[in-house]
């Protein structure tokens, strides 16, 4: 039994290592060409907010920490920054369609005033980054402010979903 025990440790040691060589690409371009802020005013207070509790998953730059470095930890941060991004990504901002960023907005103070985002597992590892009420009015009133700029811009039928639209 010993002996058994003995190799099925061995083998997850060997399997262990092996997946140490099968990295997921990191998320690090840094591109932000088409960032919110080029078409949004985003204050400082915000941009500082979105830094320490949005950016790792929102955004094209992760800052990682050490344990990025160990399989299978980073297949899972890679795949739930992946996750992130596909959601929303600030850096992509002015990519999506009108409809899209008035929605994308309103997703953002939901997410905060129901307490979704940042997701406590983030949180948990990241103190920083859990929101205080402050924080989360800065927020919210900063999508409101933007959505009510796009209401006062844009003709209504062009903020909602065509494939939504009442005909």
């Amino acid at each position: 039994m010993k002996k058994i025990i003995k190799m099925a440790m061995l083998i997850l040691l060997i399997a262990f290592i092996i997946i140490q060589f099968f990295r997921p690409e990191k998320n690090n371009s840094g591109i932000n060409t088409h960032d919110i802020s080029t078409l949004y005013p985003v204050p400082t207070e915000v941009k500082d907010i979105m830094q320490v509790a949005c950016n790792d998953c929102h955004t094209n730059k992760t800052t990682y920490p050490w344990y990025a470095n160990i399989q299978p930890v980073a297949w899972w941060l890679g795949n739930h920054v992946e996750e992130g991004k596909s959601e929303l990504n600030f850096n992509n901002f002015s990519t999506y369609r009108l409809y899209k960023q008035y929605r994308k907005l309103e997703e953002i103070k939901v997410e905060v005033e129901e307490d979704e985002m940042p997701l406590t597992s983030y949180t948990i590892i990241h103190r920083n980054a859990q929101l205080t009420d402050a924080q989360k009015t800065i927020l919210i009133s900063w999508s409101k402010g933007i959505r009510q700029q796009m209401e006062n811009t844009w003709p209504e039928d062009s903020l909602v979903n065509p494939k939504k639209r009442k005909s």
